[in-house]
């Protein structure tokens, strides 16, 4: 599997034709502690660049886009009630949605680790 970064701090992992979505750990630091997670709803169509969800931290609130155009197939159980999931383990269960993705060509635009840590280096 392959996970690839935007430069807004959202990664997506491909598995097929099927993408898992969330925010990076360096986004999660800068946020702070996650109160609330608002996701797209399942079906929604999505635009590269467009906004699907919004977390909230006790500091600002946050919009995160979709890094690839697609459908939303999924959105994670766990955050409703548990938000700081995306604190404790923002690549692995604090995911936010899964999309169907309906052109793998914009995969092609996004960075890879070693050029997203090269990016977030650079921002400091």
């Amino acid at each position: 599997m392959t996970i690839k970064y935007t430069k807004e701090h959202e990664w997506i992992r491909i598995d097929g034709d099927t993408a898992t979505i969330g925010i990076s750990d360096y986004a999660q630091e800068q946020l702070g502690e996650i109160v609330f997670v608002e996701l797209p709803e399942t079906g929604k169509q999505l635009e590269k660049g467009s906004e699907a969800a919004v977390i909230e931290s006790v500091k600002a609130a946050s919009e995160v886009y979709a890094p690839v155009s697609g459908e939303v197939t999924e959105t994670n159980p766990g955050l409703d009630a548990e938000p700081g999931k995306v604190n404790d383990d923002a690549v692995g269960e604090g995911w936010l949605y899964k999309m169907k993705i309906t052109d793998a060509g914009e995969l092609d635009g996004l960075m890879n680790d070693d050029e997203y840590k090269g990016y977030v280096e650079g921002l400091s």
